[in-house]
C-alpha cells in the first residue's frame, strides 16, 4: 500500500468527514500487506514483493498495560501474560471499558481498541495504515475522540461515531489549522463531563526551535491548551504561556476547571534524555475553563511532573518521571506515593483504579519484522548505518549493542565478521556506552575490499571531542588512520571509482572535504555547516545535509567539483540522514509533519525526525514511507536478488 505523493508545503486535504463500510471500523485485511504475520523468515526474500527495507527504530521494545487500585495495591497485567504492544489507555466514563492504543497489527503501526476492565477479548475500534492514538470515549459512550494522521500526515483531533463509523477531523480545517511553517500537531484530547467540549494540547503556530535554546538539532515542543466543541465549533485557546509546554489537560469533575502539566519548552528536551532527567522540574497547574484565569499551582518543588488527572474535585493524581525519590504516582492530597516506573497513567471515574503502561528497552533483533507501509517492500529492523556493498555484503555499526563497532555479514545475517573494534581507538568508553561515540557509518569501497568509517564522537559531542576518518580491510586484518584529528571528521563515502572519499569536518573548520586516496591529499568542497555526505551510485553528485540557519537543516546535492548546489527540501523542520538508493533516488528522515504526541512522555525517543521519506534525485515526487510514533531512520533497500 503506497502513500500518495505529496508536496512539502500546502498539500491538498481530503474531505474532513469520512466513513468506513457500515458497521466496520477496521482495515480491509485483503488490502493491507503490513501485518507482521505476512513477513518472510529472517534472511529470506520477501515473497510477492520487490525486496526488504532495513531500517532502524528508536522506541521501547515492549509496552504492557497494568491496572491497579489507586494506592498501587492489586496490580495486575490487563492482558495476563500477553506480549502485545499496548499503551495510552483511558477508562470509559461509566468505568466499564478501557480504550487503548496498540501495535498488535505490526511493530510501529498504532491502532485503537476497547476492552472490558477485566481484560476480556479486546474489540478493534479503528485500524488503518495511518497513526491513531489516545482514544477517549464521550460521556454518553457513543463516540471517541482520538489523534490521527489521516488526511495530511499531521497529528489532528478526530471524532468517530461508534455506531456508524463516521469520522470527522476537528482540527485540520481551513478555519482552525495552524500556519504551514509550524509543527501544527494536536494531542491528548479530553472530554468535559457534559460532553459539550473537548480540550487538548497543540503546538500550532509555534516556531521550530532546537534544543540548547535554539542551537541544537533536536526540536523542543511548545504547547498551549485549546478547546473545541465536538461539532467543530467554538474553537478557542484556553491558556498559553510563551516558551512553555502545557500538556495533557483534564477537566475537573464539575467541569469548571482544567488541570495540566507545565514545563519550559527547553525542558521537553531534557525530559527524554535519561542523563538530564534529574535537572528537570515541572508543576501541575489548574485554571478556570471558561476564562483561562484563576491560575493555581497545585504542586511545588523539584521533579518532572506529568499527566495530571482529577481524582476528586480536591485531589489530583499525577506522574513523577525520572530519578527523584518520588518517582511514580503522586497525589496532591498527600495520600501517598505509588513508587515505580510507569507511563501515561489514567484513573477510573470513581477514583478507585488506575491504568498505566510499563515499557522495556531490550534490543530489537536484527531483521525483526516491522509494519510495512510500502506494500512493495517488507520492513525489517537493523542496527545503525547499514550499507550494502556492490558485491552484496552488509555492513553496520553495532550502536544498539552498546559497542559501536563495525561488522559485516551476509544480508541474511550469517557469516558475521568484526571489521573494526571501537575499543581500538582513543575514545571515551562512557560515550561509547551512551551511543554517542564509536566507529560510525561504514562505507564500502566499490571493489568490496575496504570499509571507511568515522571514529570518535558524533552528533552533539562533535563540538567538544575529536573524530578521525579510518579505513579497514573488509576482513578486519588491517586498518589505518586517514585524518590527523585536528578537527572532528566523520561520515565518509566512496566515489564510484573508489579513488575518492568525501567526508565532513566540524568544529574548528566546517564543511565537506574530498580526499584523493592515491596520495591522501585533501581539497575543500564546502565551508558551510554540512554533514552526512554520500556519493551517488554513478559518482556524479554528492548528497548531504546543510544547516540552513540556527533552527533548520535541509537535504542538498552538489557536484564533486563544487558546482550546481541544489537544495531539495524546504519544510521548515529538520530534514537529514539522507542516503541514495541503488536506482538513484534519495531516502531521508524528516520532521516535516511534526510530533505525534507530547514529547516529554517517553525516554530516549526523538520524534519528530523519524518519518522516512523518498524522493527523486531532483527533489520531485516526495513520498512517505513510515507513519509511526517513533524515530525511524537509516533505511536501506535490499532487493530480493541479494537475499536469494
Amino acid at each position: 500500500m503506497h502513500f500518495p505523493t505529496i508536496t512539502l508545503l500546502g498539500f491538498a486535504l481530503a474531505s474532513v468527514t469520512s466513513a468506513y463500510h457500515a458497521g466496520r471500523h477496521s482495515r480491509d485485511l485483503d488490502m493491507d500487506m503490513g501485518f507482521a504475520s505476512m513477513h518472510s523468515a529472517r534472511g529470506l526474500p520477501a515473497i510477492g514483493k520487490k525486496g526488504v527495507m532495513l531500517m532502524n527504530r528508536i522506541a521501547p521494545s515492549t509496552s504492557s498495560l497494568y491496572i491497579a487500585n489507586t494506592d498501587g495495591t492489586n496490580e495486575r497485567q490487563l492482558f495476563n501474560g500477553s506480549t502485545t504492544y499496548d499503551y495510552h489507555a483511558n477508562f470509559s466514563p461509566d468505568g466499564k471499558y478501557i480504550t487503548f492504543t496498540s501495535e498488535r497489527n505490526g511493530d510501529g503501526q498504532s491502532d485503537l481498541y476497547r476492552v472490558a476492565v477485566n481484560g476480556s477479548t479486546p474489540e478493534e475500534l479503528l485500524a488503518t495504515s495511518s497513526f491513531e492514538d489516545a482514544a477517549v470515549m464521550s460521556p454518553d459512550g457513543t463516540k471517541i475522540a482520538y489523534v490521527s494522521t489521516a488526511n495530511g500526515y499531521k497529528a489532528n483531533i478526530w471524532i468517530m461515531d461508534l455506531a456508524t463509523g463516521v469520522q470527522t477531523n476537528l482540527t485540520n480545517t481551513e478555519e482552525i489549522k495552524g500556519v504551514s511553517w509550524s509543527p501544527d500537531g494536536y494531542f491528548s484530547p479530553a472530554w468535559s463531563p457534559d460532553g459539550e467540549w473537548l480540550v487538548f494540547s497543540s503546538d500550532r503556530n509555534t516556531a521550530w526551535t532546537g534544543h540548547g535554546n535554539g542551537t541544537g538539532w533536536e526540536h523542543t515542543q511548545e504547547l498551549s491548551i485549546y478547546a473545541i466543541k465536538p461539532d467543530g465549533t467554538g474553537f478557542r485557546q484556553v491558556v498559553t504561556k510563551k516558551d512553555y509546554c502545557l500538556g495533557s489537560p483534564k477537566f475537573s469533575p464539575d467541569g469548571t476547571r482544567i488541570v495540566f502539566h507545565e514545563l519550559t519548552r527547553e525542558a521537553t528536551w531534557d525530559a527524554h534524555r535519561p542523563e538530564d532527567l534529574a535537572t528537570v522540574s515541572s508543576q501541575i497547574v489548574s485554571v478556570d475553563f471558561a476564562t483561562g484565569l484563576d491560575r493555581i499551582e497545585e504542586t511545588s518543588g523539584a521533579g518532572l511532573k506529568l499527566q495530571p488527572h482529577y481524582i476528586t474535585q480536591d485531589n489530583i493524581g499525577y506522574l513523577i518521571k525520572g530519578v527523584s525519590a518520588n518517582v511514580g504516582l503522586n497525589y496532591t492530597s498527600g495520600s501517598g506515593l505509588v513508587a515505580g516506573s510507569m507511563r501515561t497513567p489514567a484513573w477510573s471515574p470513581d477514583g478507585t483504579q488506575v491504568i498505566y503502561e510499563k515499557v522495556g528497552w531490550t534490543i530489537r533483533a536484527m531483521e525483526k519484522p516491522l509494519y510495512s507501509w510500502d506494500g512493495d517492500y517488507e520492513y525489517r529492523h537493523t542496527d545503525v548505518f547499514p550499507e550494502l556493498s556492490r558485491q552484496g555484503r552488509l555492513a553496520i555499526t553495532q550502536k544498539q549493542l552498546g559497542n559501536s563497532s563495525i561488522v559485516s555479514m551476509q544480508p541474511d545475517g550469517t557469516d558475521l565478521k568484526l571489521v573494526f573494534d571501537s575499543s581500538s581507538g582513543d575514545i571515551d568508553p562512557a560515550l561509547v556506552k551512551q551511543g554517542l561515540a564509536g566507529a560510525f557509518q561504514p562505507a564500502w569501497s566499490p571493489d568490496g575490499e575496504w570499509i571507511a568509517f568515522g571514529l570518535g564522537s558524533w552528533f552533539q559531542e562533535r563540538a567538544v571531542y575529536t573524530a578521525w576518518i579510518y579505513r579497514a580491510t573488509a576482513n578486519g586484518s588491517y586498518y589505518e588512520q586517514l585524518t590527523d584529528g585536528t578537527v572532528n571528521s566523520g561520515f565518509p563515502s566512496y566515489s564510484a571509482d573508489g579513488r575518492y572519499l568525501v567526508y565532513r569536518v566540524w568544529t574548528g573548520a566546517f564543511g565537506l572535504r574530498i580526499m584523493d586516496l592515491t596520495d591522501k591529499s585533501v581539497r575543500v568542497l564546502t565551508n558551510s555547516s554540512d554533514n552526512l555526505p554520500h556519493f551517488s551510485p554513478d559518482g556524479e553528485r554528492i548528497l548531504f545535509t546543510r544547516k540552513m540557519n540556527t533552527t533548520n537543516f535541509d537535504v542538498c546535492t552538489i557536484k564533486p567539483d563544487g558546482t550546481d548546489l541544489q537544495v531539495l527540501t524546504s519544510s521548515g523542520a529538520n530534514d537529514a540522514h539522507a542516503v541514495w538508493t541503488a536506482d538513484g533516488r534519495i531516502m531521508w528522515s524528516s520532521g516535516m509533519y511534526g510530533f505525534r504526541s507530547e514529547c516529554a512522555t517517553y525516554d530516549s525517543t526523538f520524534q519528530p525526525y523519524g518519518q522516512i521519506m523518498i524522493m527523486n534525485a531532483d527533489g520531485s515526487n516526495k513520498t512517505m514511507l513510515t507513519d509511526s510514533m517513533w524515530e525511524d531512520s537509516m533505511p536501506l533497500y535490499l532487493p530480493n536478488d541479494v537475499l536469494e
